[in-house]
């Protein structure tokens, strides 16, 4: 697999999705540690990270987040690992970690299932401005 950063968090997002597009801009605007780095899942290398930590495409179509050598996380566990890794106000987020999963990842589902519907779509994966694209892996 290439070289992936070691010391980044990655997101794999879905590149066609506008609400996922916001996601990116707003983690990537208060990512003050620069801790995260992005791929869309339609890409090579997010198909062949999906692959290589064994996730089921069925079961995810929108956000997972992957420490290499460590961890991933898939639905609101990534959403809230995001948001307790931009620290600061965003820690506040990790007080939904005291609701069942299945409820947060219920919630979850339903926003990920009407994004398309809700916030619209693109024709295809975002270009990053040549000042981002230093974040992008991909």
């Amino acid at each position: 697999m290439k070289n992936l950063p070691k010391d980044k968090k990655i997101i794999l997002f879905d590149g066609v999705c506008n609400l996922c597009n916001s996601a990116v801009q707003f983690i990537i605007k208060h990512d003050t540690k620069d801790v995260f780095r992005f791929v869309a899942l339609q890409s090579d290398l997010g198909q062949e990270i999906i692959k290589y930590i064994g996730i089921n495409t069925k079961n995810i179509d929108s956000i997972i987040l992957y420490q290499p050598g460590i961890a991933y996380y898939y639905k609101s566990e990534a959403a809230l690992e995001i948001a307790e890794s931009l620290g600061g106000f965003f820690n506040l987020a990790t007080l939904c970690t005291i609701l069942p999963s299945s409820f947060s990842n219920y919630i979850y589902d339903y926003i990920a299932k009407n994004r398309y519907k809700w916030y619209g779509k693109k024709e295809s994966c975002m270009i990053p401005t040549k000042e981002l694209q230093a974040k992008f892996l991909e």
